[in-house]
Parts: structure tokens; sequence; C-alpha cells
């Protein structure tokens, strides 16, 4: 596929991506920043840099609602000048996203114009809420998982929500680095052999 909408996200080893009580002036939860101590290394020629420079080469960003808010909405700009989509339950009146962002409800139309905004570059996913969103509508392709050996305890999962349907995943890439190992899954569609 040469634009596959694929999540990047730092992740504990038990499955958190924020630690608890993530909120306005404490984005990443108490002690959620320990997940992002990889991207010390992301001018490195090592693992981490390719990851990097690679989600930094993505052609659009969809996002969940509620990281957009807390990323201070990254001010419409999330890397050079892509457009960003959020994906919302809903739209207040007046409500304007600022910059290269636009607020969608559909999680099919977000990916189809994520897509068609990317051309032929990846499409970078951010939020726990918009990976499970597209995870359950069938548009996640790949996942792009920068585990973390931590045990944070408590905090905000990653798929805390994706039902009871089973989803296969076939692990492509394996990158170990200074206290992380990117793994990249690509998603198993339904009946699709491994």
């Amino acid at each position: 596929m040469s634009n596959p909408i694929r999540l990047y996200m730092s992740m504990s080893l038990d499955g958190y991506v924020a630690g608890p009580d993530d909120r306005p002036g404490q984005e990443l939860g108490r002690d959620g920043g320990r997940l992002f101590n990889w991207l010390d290394d992301r001018e490195s020629e090592g693992p981490s840099g390719q990851v990097y420079r690679e989600a930094l080469a993505t052609g659009a960003v969809i996002s969940g609602r509620r990281t957009f808010e807390l990323a201070g909405r990254w001010r419409g700009d999330h890397h050079d000048g892509v457009p960003i989509f959020v994906l919302t339950h809903q739209v207040d009146e007046g409500d304007v996203p600022p910059g290269h962002a636009r607020f969608v409800t559909d999680v099919e139309d977000c990916a189809r114009q994520a897509r068609a905004a990317a051309g032929e570059r990846p499409v970078m996913v951010h939020g726990a809420g918009a990976a499970q969103a597209l995870l359950r509508a069938g548009q996640m392709d790949e996942m792009e998982i920068h585990l973390i050996p931590v045990l944070l305890g408590e905090g905000r999962r990653l798929f805390d929500h994706l039902g009871s349907d089973h989803i296969e995943l076939d692990l492509v890439r394996r990158l170990a680095d200074r206290d992380v190992t990117h793994l990249r899954y690509r998603v198993r569609r339904p009946g699709e052999a491994a």
C-alpha cells in the first residue's frame, strides 16, 4: 500500500500511552513523559532517528479530538504544514480549528480525506480514541508501537475500548534502540490468512 494509515504511539509494556490524570498542564499524565525518552535520540542515525524521520515524512495526520486539544491544537501545524484531520463526535458551532486542521465526524470519511490529502505518503495517526475508531472501522493499515520497558501501572490505555472482535496483526519490522523497541505491525483484514 503506497499510503498506509499508520498509528505512531509510544506505549508502556502494560499498555499505557499516558500516565494517570492526563489533562491540560499535565498532558502526558503523571510520569507519562517517561514514554518519550526515546525522542532524545530522534536526531541520531540509529533506529529512533530513522523512525522519527519516517514519522515526519507523512503527508497527513489523523488525530483524536482529545489528543488534539491536549496538544494545544498544535497551533494548526503538526509538521511541515500537512493537513490535520481531527476525528470528533461533534463540532461546536463557531469552533474553527487553526491552521491546517479540520474537524471530521465520520471515521470512514476522515480516512478517505486523509489518504487523498497525503498523496503517496503515509498518514500518521495520533491518539488512542482515533486509533480505536479506525481499527473498528477497518481503516487502520499499520501500527508503529514504540514499546518502552516500563510498567506505568495506571493511566490511559491504547486499546481499552476496541470491543470483542479479534484483530490479527503481522509483525513486519522490529528495531531495537536505547530504551525502546520500535515495532511495526500490519493489520490483517477480516478473513485474510497469515
